[in-house]
């Protein structure tokens, strides 16, 4: 893939980005990145101490591109009912777009070992923060309420790149539909 930046440390980290989400992070190698990113090994460890280090930033690109793409969809309707409806909107587009490869997040939490405690931060920041931003939109429910969409959403997720479908996400949208009511 030709990288579009001139930056040699954007297109770094765009080519590992792609790399670690479409490969994993254990079975992309840094050889690759440099060769795939078209920068000299010395580029790389200039911006990137480390193969951890690229990790944190792919993650933490990650989070600002997936929430800034969930807000959007969000944000363009008025109720909390029809921002959830939204949210599942763009995991249905989400599948679509990135072919079923699911969360990021949860990818590379399956990963990770005890040395990958700055990855795991990184991680638990960003599901804490989904969290908080759909009990935000459901501030008016209880916090069961708030909970159970939440893992409705994150199960929806994970099931549509397990069976590589969208039923999960259409159910799970359906089920909040209820869960919040029809008339709201």
């Amino acid at each position: 893939m030709k990288q579009t930046s001139s930056d040699p440390k954007q297109r770094i980290l765009e080519t590992a980005t792609r790399l670690f989400y479409q490969q994993g992070y254990h079975a992309t190698g840094i050889n690759q990145v440099i060769a795939e990113a078209e920068v000299a090994r010395a580029s790389m460890y200039l911006h990137y101490d480390s193969k951890e280090a690229l990790l944190s930033a792919f993650l933490n690109y990650r989070h600002e591109y997936w929430f800034s793409r969930l807000r959007a969809a969000v944000e363009a309707v008025n109720t909390p009912k029809k921002k959830m409806m939204a949210a599942f909107d763009f995991l249905h587009s989400m599948n679509e777009k990135e072919d079923f490869r699911g969360c990021a997040f949860l990818n590379i939490l399956s990963e990770t070992t005890e040395k990958d405690a700055e990855a795991l931060v990184i991680i638990q920041n960003h599901k804490q923060e989904l969290r908080d931003y759909i009990a935000g939109i459901l501030s008016a429910e209880t916090p069961l309420v708030r909970t159970q969409v939440y893992m409705l959403f994150e199960a929806a997720l994970v099931e549509s790149q397990l069976f590589r479908k969208q039923w999960p996400v259409v159910d799970g949208k359906k089920m909040v539909n209820a869960l919040l009511g029809a008339g709201k």
